[in-house]
C-alpha cells in the first residue's frame, strides 16, 4: 500500500486505482480499506479511487492518545494526495466522521453519505455510559464481549443477529479492530444530528440508505439530507446497513462525474 503522513506524524496507508475525478472512500466501524474491495471495480472505470486504512487499523499507524481531530487530519491528508480536493463517500460512523471533516473545512468537492449514525426524534439514543462500558471491556481484553456489546447497545442488533454474526467469516476482523470502536463512539458523540451546523454547509451532498435497513438508520439518513441546504436523500436496494454494490457503484460514479 502507498503511505501518506498525517499532521501528527501518523502514517496512513492507502491504495489508488482507476482513472477520472478522485473519490475517497471512508469506512465505518470495525473495517479497513478491504470493505471496498467489491466497490472499487465498479468505480475505477469512471473515477480514481482512494481507499485507506483508518488509524489503528490495517497497515496504518496510530497515536497513544486518540482525538477526532486527528482522524479529520487523516482524511485531509488523503484528500491532499488525491490532488487537493475530492469527492468523499463514507458510510456508517465513517459518515459521521466525514461530516465533521466537511464542517471543519476539509476540501470536499461533493459529499456522499451512507446511513450516518444519528438518532433522531422518535428513536432512543444508545445508553449514556456505552463508551465507559466498552472501555472497561477493552481494558480487561474482553474483545468478544466488547464487539457484542457495541453491536447490541450501539447499533441495536438483536442477540440472535449478533450470534449469527459470530458464526460469520469476518468476526475475527471485528475482534481484531475492537480497540477502534472507542474511536467511532467518540466521533458519534451522543448521536445527535447537528442540524444547526449542517444548515451552513452548502456543498452538494447525497445521503443514501438501504430499503431494508433499520428504521432508525433510514430516519437518520433522511433527516441528514433534509438538514443540508444542498442535500438529497435516496433509497437504494440492499440489506441491513448495506446497499447492493453494483447499484452503489453506478450511483456514486454518476454523482462523482456529474
Amino acid at each position: 500500500m502507498r503511505k501518506v503522513v498525517s499532521r501528527d506524524g501518523t502514517t496512513i496507508a492507502y491504495e489508488k486505482e482507476g482513472e477520472g475525478p478522485p473519490i475517497v472512500l471512508l469506512n465505518g466501524s470495525f473495517r479497513d480499506h478491504t470493505i471496498f474491495d467489491a466497490l472499487v471495480p465498479e468505480l475505477a472505470p469512471h473515477c480514481t479511487t482512494y481507499v485507506y486504512d483508518r488509524r489503528g487499523r490495517g497497515e496504518s499507524g496510530d497515536s497513544p492518545e486518540y482525538a477526532v481531530a486527528r482522524e479529520i487530519e487523516d482524511l485531509e491528508a488523503v484528500v491532499q494526495e488525491a490532488g487537493g480536493s475530492a469527492v468523499v463517500f463514507a458510510g456508517s460512523s465513517g459518515a459521521n466522521l466525514a461530516i465533521e471533516a466537511a464542517l471543519a473545512g476539509v476540501p470536499i468537492a461533493r459529499l456522499a453519505l451512507h446511513e450516518p449514525c444519528y438518532r433522531v426524534d422518535g428513536y432512543p439514543k444508545p445508553p449514556w455510559n456505552v463508551a465507559k462500558t466498552l472501555r472497561v471491556l477493552m481494558e480487561e481484553d474482553r474483545r468478544t464481549e466488547a464487539v457484542e456489546y457495541f453491536l447490541g447497545s450501539f447499533l441495536g442488533l438483536t442477540p440472535d443477529t449478533v450470534a449469527e454474526w459470530r458464526r460469520g467469516p469476518i468476526w475475527s476482523v471485528n475482534e481484531a479492530n475492537a480497540h477502534t470502536l472507542a474511536y467511532d463512539l467518540a466521533i458519534c458523540g451522543d448521536c445527535s444530528l447537528p442540524v444547526d451546523r449542517l444548515a451552513g454547509y452548502t456543498t452538494q451532498t447525497l445521503v443514501l440508505n438501504s430499503d431494508n435497513t433499520s428504521a432508525w438508520l433510514r430516519a437518520a439518513a433522511q433527516a441528514t439530507a433534509a438538514a443540508l441546504p444542498n442535500g438529497r436523500s435516496l433509497e437504494l436496494p440492499g440489506s441491513w446497513h448495506r446497499i447492493s454494490m453494483d447499484v452503489l457503484g453506478r450511483t456514486l460514479a454518476e454523482f462523482a462525474t456529474a
